[in-house]
């Protein structure tokens, strides 16, 4: 492999960057120091940088985070902090969200840098549900149940959302399955029936429950079993 491939699969570096470090003698192998970006080291090799030896770690990586009010789910962004400010990983550049809750959403977020493994999750195909608790401005009516397990029309949509789920856990309280993603479906579903979402938590995807341990802004490593529901 490439040196500043490797410096960059190590970290958070962009290749460019990578090179200009070497160039600059800042890294060495075997404890030499090697200013040649395309300079080929092998599994046995012994690289430092900054005064860290660097290890190439080829497994994936899943986390839950419970995300909290205030935060975005994208890896930067300019006028919000992002839910990555919650971890302290290395190589944080590599990680993704898997589906994205709304800046004013709580609730389960899945963090992870295999592709193929989101994809699973967030492809419409796979139909992956969703459920969320939901607080509403204005009384839940039990014809909402029938309607949205018919599917609903949503502004500027031409078909119907797909069937979903709805229990009434209270006046103004709800819970909702949903097997899609689209942009704000919830709250869009609701409007679409005449009600106003001020409250929205996200519980589960599939059939993985955020873990209740876990306060706002916690995360944690998925565990093997959990990776493979999905």
């Amino acid at each position: 492999m490439r040196l500043d491939k490797f410096l960059c699969d190590c970290s958070d570096l962009t290749r460019s960057l990578a090179g200009k470090l070497i160039r600059q003698g800042e890294v060495t192998v075997d404890g030499i120091v090697v200013k040649q970006p395309a300079f080929h080291i092998n599994e046995q090799s012994q690289v430092e940088f900054d005064g860290v030896m660097l290890t190439l770690d080829q497994r994936n990586r899943y986390f839950m985070l419970h995300k909290p009010e205030g935060y975005v789910c994208s890896n930067e962004d300019p006028d919000h902090p992002t839910v990555f400010f919650l971890m302290d990983e290395p190589a944080m550049g590599k990680l993704h969200v898997v589906g994205r809750l709304d800046l004013d959403t709580t609730g389960l977020v899945l963090v992870t840098d295999d592709g193929k493994w989101s994809h699973r999750i967030t492809s419409p195909r796979h139909e992956c549900a969703k459920t969320y608790h939901v607080w509403l401005a204005d009384p839940v009516h039990q014809d909402a149940i029938s309607l949205f397990a018919d599917g609903v029309f949503l502004r500027n949509e031409s078909e119907k959302t797909r069937p979903a789920q709805l229990d009434i856990l209270g006046e103004c309280e709800a819970r909702l399955t949903i097997h899609e993603g689209k942009y704000h479906q919830v709250k869009r579903m609701f409007a679409s029936i005449g009600n106003k979402v001020v409250g929205l938590h996200r519980e589960r995807i599939g059939t993985l429950m955020l873990d209740d341990v876990l306060a706002p802004g916690e995360y944690r490593e998925l565990t093997a079993e959990e990776i493979a529901q999905f």
